[in-house]
């Protein structure tokens, strides 16, 4: 599992994660209507904005589970430690 630590910005996690120079899958544009961005949050959960209604319907759906988010929705408040599920992984990219 490779770990990412963001710290404050108050983008989404996607602009965020961009700016750091990582690729992340994504397939609607960043608009919230699909799950390809999803990521698993590790530490810092309360360092990210509340749920979005779209990630509240893919909750609500199963295709969100409990500590998952997009990070297309998701806005980082603070220091929030994440990794990228397997399934979600580039094939380009190296995971430790």
């Amino acid at each position: 599992m490779q770990e990412i630590l963001l710290s404050e910005t108050e983008k989404t996690l996607l602009f965020s994660l961009g700016a750091e120079g990582v690729d992340w899958m994504q397939a609607c544009g960043r608009k919230g209507r699909c799950t390809t961005c999803l990521f698993q949050v590790h530490e810092g959960a309360e360092n990210l904005s509340p749920p979005t209604d779209a990630e509240l319907r893919y909750l609500a759906a199963g295709r969100l589970r409990d500590g998952q988010r997009l990070a297309c929705q998701a806005l980082v408040l603070g220091p929030v430690l994440i990794s990228v599920p397997e399934y979600g992984r580039l094939p380009h990219i190296e995971y430790s």
